[in-house]
């Protein structure tokens, strides 16, 4: 049986509330639909070719319940979206581990043209798009969550627009505003 997406918000807010059975519950209904993210995620990726789809979700969503506090989603898409960027980190931490003895010096960027950058990109060359997204970030937070769900998720223009809950033109303006911001500040 489906859960409606008015049960996984209210388990949503429930587990915000500090019920760990909600927490639960929405781990059941949509664990199956994150370990397909996480698998589009890493699917080809070169520099966790040993990392599988259930340990980055596991990962992410342990980072996601050690925190504080319950993570802050409005609801189900919003929700996809945080476990989105918590893979995104845990990818982004585990790149920084690999290269605490090397340094990726000299290293040329990475084009986001095809948009699979996190699934090719070196860890010197994702942790370099990981400072210049959280830089845009800082500038324009819906243009930074398109490109982090268009990489990092493997989102098509009309997931995208979908879980940002906007149109898919906005999606696409924002996807070339974003794109030609990361390609003159990315290796800056």
């Amino acid at each position: 049986m489906q859960a409606s997406t008015d049960d996984i918000t209210g388990w949503l807010h429930d587990w915000q509330d500090g019920d760990a059975i909600a927490r639960d519950r929405v781990f059941t209904r949509l664990y199956a639909e994150l370990k397909r993210l996480a698998t589009v995620v890493l699917r080809g990726e070169s520099g966790h070719d040993t990392m599988q789809p259930t340990a980055l979700l596991n990962d992410a969503l342990i980072k996601l319940t050690t925190a504080a506090r319950a993570p802050a989603a409005d609801d189900r898409d919003h929700f996809v979206r945080i476990v989105a960027r918590a893979m995104r980190q845990v990818l982004v931490d585990r790149a920084r581990r690999k290269l605490a003895d090397k340094r990726g010096a000299g290293e040329a960027p990475l084009s986001l043209e095809g948009h699979d950058v996190a699934l090719t990109a070196s860890p010197g060359e994702l942790l370099a798009l990981d400072d210049a997204l959280s830089a845009l970030a800082r500038l324009d937070a819906r243009a930074a969550a398109v490109v982090e769900l268009r990489v990092f998720a493997g989102l098509t223009i009309e997931q995208t627009a979908q879980a940002l809950g906007i149109h898919s033109s906005s999606v696409n303006r924002e996807w070339a505003h974003a794109s030609a911001w990361l390609k003159q500040h990315w290796a800056s």
